[in-house]
């Protein structure tokens, strides 16, 4: 970590790291700040992430629209946020680990389906307690949750780690570009993000929530509480800041994971050069663009419910024609799964599949004839597609 590259104020807060890299400094970094932040070029930016997030607001309370807090939303997050880190599963791979039990799961498709369910049992509870939610607990539950499933992690999950790491130099500290807290920092570094994010200071009065989101991120990431999984700690913090200020919680790793280098390069200005606005822009960017992807999803399934119920004559309130709108929420499915949600027999759930398989709404995947999952691949198709891209809905006409 050069001296060069750090601001006078991130200059003053460095200390020796302990041996064997005496030789070398971390960042105690400051407090999250208190005052106003300008948020200079990042304006614009800034405006429309909130009109975006004011919209989703909007739709979800005059509408009631189930796709903005569909379970398939907190499952592509958790796929993308994992494989920013280098954990890679797939959708199709974590939705059908759901349905199997763990049954002949991969590792990487356990811990992914881990991260999904801490968003499950947390987001309630951030709806509920609001801003006391956040304190070191919840931070240590985050990461038994994440990394309970890496089998080649190397300490306790939940624990804080006791060594010195850093940020690039390909394993070489005298090459990295950012090194975080000292070991024995840790602590009282994450109690201030901690602190911050209860939102009891002037900051909540004097920032807006974008920016609160910005700053927390890159305070958290600059602490670096844990041997590893803190982005993915950091990433799940976001959608909770969201949804306990009472907003529909947006999900951005699907983003960041689309503009991967433009986000560490705003960490790394903000952590080394106290640059927030290079941060609030690229929070302000992720939450628009989660939008927009997310409303041309939820445009794209609604086409596409109505192109299957072209396909065939479904009888009102039958299982079949009742599946066609639990479908994009639930794209790969099993007759007990379905019979469960739709509140009907095994037979009848049965039925159902057999004729939504007629009319290649669901096809069948594992071959067997016990155990068997379907899935709705068209769906799939949609809900999975690059960041960004159309949805592909021209090839599904009958």
């Amino acid at each position: 970590m050069r001296r060069d590259d750090l601001c006078h104020a991130v200059r003053q807060r460095l200390k020796r790291l302990p041996a064997p890299y005496a030789a070398h400094y971390g960042v105690v970094p400051l407090p999250p700040p208190e005052e106003a932040i300008a948020v200079g070029g990042a304006q614009q930016r800034h405006q429309a992430a909130s009109e975006a997030l004011a919209r989703v607001d909007t739709l979800a309370s005059e509408l009631e629209d189930p796709y903005l807090i569909s379970r398939v939303l907190t499952r592509r997050e958790a796929v993308s946020s994992s494989s920013i880190e280098g954990t890679n599963s797939t959708l199709d791979e974590l939705l059908i680990v759901e349905e199997m039990d763990n049954r002949d799961a991969s590792e990487a498709a356990i811990q992914v389906r881990d991260y999904a369910c801490a968003l499950d049992d947390l987001l309630p509870r951030a709806k509920a307690q609001g801003h006391r939610l956040f304190d070191m607990e919840l931070v240590r539950m985050l990461h038994r949750a994440v990394m309970r499933g890496d089998s080649s992690y190397q300490d306790v999950p939940g624990e804080f780690r006791r060594i010195v790491v850093w940020i690039g130099g390909r394993g070489d500290i005298a090459y990295s570009t950012y090194n975080p807290t000292p070991p024995d920092d840790i602590s009282v570094c994450l109690a201030q993000t901690m602190t911050y994010m209860q939102s009891d200071g002037m900051h909540v009065m004097t920032q807006s929530l974008i920016t609160r989101m910005a700053v927390a991120h890159v305070h958290f990431e600059a602490v670096h509480p844990f041997r590893d999984g803190n982005g993915r700690v950091g990433r799940l913090l976001l959608p909770l800041m969201m949804a306990a200020e009472g907003h529909v919680p947006l999900y951005l790793s699907p983003y960041i994971e689309a503009h991967r280098q433009a986000y560490y390069d705003a960490l790394k200005e903000a952590q080394q050069q106290l640059e927030w606005p290079s941060a609030i822009g690229f929070i302000s960017d992720a939450i628009t663009g989660t939008v927009r992807e997310l409303l041309a999803t939820r445009d794209a399934l609604r086409k596409l419910q109505e192109i299957w119920q072209t396909r065939r004559v479904f009888r009102a309130r039958s299982a079949a024609a009742r599946s066609l709108a639990l479908l994009p929420h639930y794209p790969v499915v099993t007759v007990k799964r379905l019979a469960a949600l739709l509140g009907i027999t095994i037979t009848a759930a049965t039925a159902g599949i057999e004729q939504l398989v007629g009319a290649r709404i669901l096809e069948e995947r594992t071959g067997h004839r016990r155990n068997r999952i379907f899935a709705a691949p068209e769906a799939l198709s949609i809900i999975n597609r690059p960041f960004g891209a159309e949805p592909n809905l021209p090839g599904f006409q009958a």
